[in-house]
């Protein structure tokens, strides 16, 4: 397969011209790559009107995926926007504002997104003994809340993946909001190489009329490359408002090394299959080691072992700090859980040293404290109005009774413990406490 960006920019920096243009380094400086950083000169393409290289590698891109896919080169929260904003002006009922039926563990992106566009959210919300980091949509559920619902969403938007790995019955579910004529997103942000096992787990082979997949998080791909994926089998004319969608979020420089290092992909892609199952079964060995010792694990997903590590007397913050004394870097961890991600690009030994590893940390009595369980705070503005507002930064102790302004989390993990707009109340106190959330920004 052809790299087109790459092969342009390479040629470009080989031939030493003077660059009276942006970047401001003018390809010389202490990193080593700024020659291969450049803008949109002439021959380069420009990524939302693309119709040279960019264009080119798209369309391998959308080969080896089987969908017309879009290169994003800022991350899925790009992409994100862009499907919001897509279901938004394709929403069916013009005469009131769009309605997005959403999994509870959506990122903050979303939730910023819905304020930017003025759309109405209700909430799916997780299992009684899901963290909130995950939101279990069983298609036999959403059908019931479809079918009894006065008003049918203008989309239904899950996350699958989630950050605990955790993997949604796409195909279920798409079946699900096919019948009811209603368009399912997907963030695919942790699965971008669900394509490439060896029978496709990607949303849009399984049904989803959108989604996005954060290309670094599992491929070959420097940070902040990603991808919108349109589903050619959609009632709906995305494919032809992709590219507006997202020029309407994205920087009008976008980096070229991260659309190199999408270009410079494509040609891994092809042949990687082989790669993620060959690592996949090694990472199922390492978590049948961890289960058979004691361990208890959560997730299906294929690439990443995520451990609940309390019954053996530890925290996932202990387990973490462990790991690295010992030059292992998880992905996350919280008090209950402690996330490894693996990819082709693995250490074949990887997750089986990790998971010896985790087996030779002293293990102490169970500890028997759980995070608070889910709770719903009361909506009590728009998402938008409360984004909008005027806010202040308080502690959480003096929170009780305010309206919360903006979403209160780091990434990782990125999911809201409380949404914009909501009353914060005792329950969701003592969460923000469970996680280290000490000030929260409200309403003033």
């Amino acid at each position: 397969m052809n790299t087109p960006i790459f092969d342009f920019v390479k040629n470009y920096a080989s031939q030493s011209k003077t660059r009276l243009h942006m970047p401001g380094h003018k390809g010389k400086g202490g990193l080593g790559i700024e020659q291969f950083d450049i803008t949109e000169i002439g021959g380069a393409d420009s990524l939302y009107e693309a119709s040279g290289i960019i264009a080119e590698s798209e369309k391998n891109a959308s080969e080896i995926f089987g969908c017309p896919t879009f290169y994003s080169t800022e991350g899925s929260s790009q992409c994100i926007r862009a499907m919001l904003y897509l279901a938004c002006i394709n929403a069916n009922n013009k005469s009131r504002k769009p309605l997005i039926l959403a999994g509870r563990n959506a990122h903050k992106t979303f939730v910023t997104a819905a304020a930017v566009l003025d759309c109405e959210v209700e909430w799916l919300l997780p299992e009684d003994d899901e963290s909130y980091l995950s939101c279990t949509v069983h298609p036999k559920k959403l059908y019931d809340i479809l079918n009894t619902s006065e008003q049918l969403p203008d989309a239904v938007y899950i996350t699958s993946p989630d950050y605990l790995g955790n993997v949604s019955d796409i195909k279920g579910i798409a079946d699900v909001c096919r019948e009811f004529s209603v368009p399912l997103l997907v963030d695919n942000a942790h699965g971008a190489y669900l394509k490439f096992c060896d029978s496709s787990m990607h949303p849009i082979d399984l049904g989803a009329d959108i989604c996005c997949d954060s290309a670094h998080k599992t491929l070959p791909v420097l940070t902040g490359g990603a991808y919108l994926h349109i589903s050619p089998e959609t009632a709906y004319p995305y494919e032809e408002q992709a590219k507006t969608a997202l020029a309407m979020f994205g920087s009008t420089s976008p980096s070229y090394l991260i659309l190199q290092s999408l270009d410079l992909a494509n040609r891994e892609l092809v042949s990687c299959g082989e790669r993620i199952e060959e690592i996949s079964k090694i990472v199922t060995t390492a978590k049948n080691l961890l289960s058979e010792s004691g361990f208890d694990l959560c997730g299906n997903e294929k690439l990443k072992i995520t451990v609940r590590p309390k019954s053996s007397g530890l925290t996932g913050y202990e387990i973490a700090d462990f790991c690295e004394e010992n030059g292992f870097i998880c992905e996350y961890a919280d008090a209950d859980h402690v996330v490894f991600m693996f990819s082709a690009n693995s250490n074949p030994d990887d997750p089986v040293n990790a998971a010896k590893l985790i087996l030779s940390a002293e293990r102490k009595e169970a500890i028997k404290s759980s995070a608070p369980d889910f709770h719903l705070p009361e909506k009590a503005i728009t998402i938008r109005d409360a984004a909008f507002s005027t806010q202040e930064t308080i502690p959480i102790e003096e929170s009780e009774g305010r309206i919360l302004a903006v979403p209160t989390v780091g990434c990782p993990p990125a999911v809201p413990i409380a949404v914009c707009g909501e009353k914060i109340d005792k329950q969701t106190i003592e969460r923000f406490l469970y996680y280290g959330i000490t000030e929260c920004t409200v309403v003033k």
